[in-house]
């Protein structure tokens, strides 16, 4: 799916036509160069790869690469497919690529929360204090039978790292769009803290 790479400002709200306050999210999305044309007689498939936020410094590999392209090398890289556009290398794509009311798929990094236990990684509702027992109140309880299976099944919810994995939303509608300043505004969350790179498909 076309898109491209952005970066998450914060959350904020707007109000509506019918003065319903709306949360959602803003997104510095863009502009991206094409850093590379990818085709099927060179590749076996066609998409484009879209580069993001100038870097400070580079190595000489990643110079190169984006000397190719007429720019600088850049901080994220990404790749798309299904642009209906013919984009030639070293090309700018904006948030103008984006409309006012269709929808998107968002992915991010979610942020990371630590190790977890499972009433807050999984939900789980913990036990009552009752009968006199109060040290095993956000426990997991049993895990599997003794003799039979005798041993613990893959996929069984336990305590263990939460957060800090790719996430992706689908069907975020698109509130507004400021070329101006390269903002999208869309309804509702999207993954990743304040500042993080965030990759953005029609």
């Amino acid at each position: 799916m076309s898109g491209l790479i952005g970066r998450k400002i914060g959350m904020t709200s707007i109000f509506d036509e019918n003065g319903k306050n709306i949360p959602c999210t803003v997104i510095e999305a863009g502009p991206c160069v094409v850093t590379q044309v990818r085709t099927k007689e060179v590749d076996g498939y066609d998409a484009l790869q879209l580069g993001f936020d100038d870097k400070k410094t580079a190595n000489k590999a990643a110079e190169g690469h984006a000397k190719k392209a007429g720019t600088v090398a850049k901080r994220k890289v990404a790749e798309f497919k299904g642009f209906e556009e013919d984009y030639k290398l070293g090309d700018t794509i904006t948030v103008a690529h984006f409309l006012e009311g269709e929808y998107v798929v968002i992915a991010g990094v979610s942020k990371g929360k630590g190790f977890q236990g499972v009433v807050k990684r999984h939900g789980f509702a913990g036990t009552s204090p009752s009968h006199g027992q109060q040290s095993r109140l956000r426990a997991p309880g049993s895990i599997g039978g003794a003799s039979t299976p005798g041993r613990v099944f893959k996929g069984i919810r336990m305590a263990g790292q939460m957060g800090n994995k790719r996430v992706k939303i689908d069907n975020l509608r698109v509130l507004k769009v400021v070329p101006e300043k390269n903002l999208l505004v869309v309804k509702g969350a999207v993954p990743g803290h304040k500042n993080s790179y965030v990759i953005i498909e029609k």
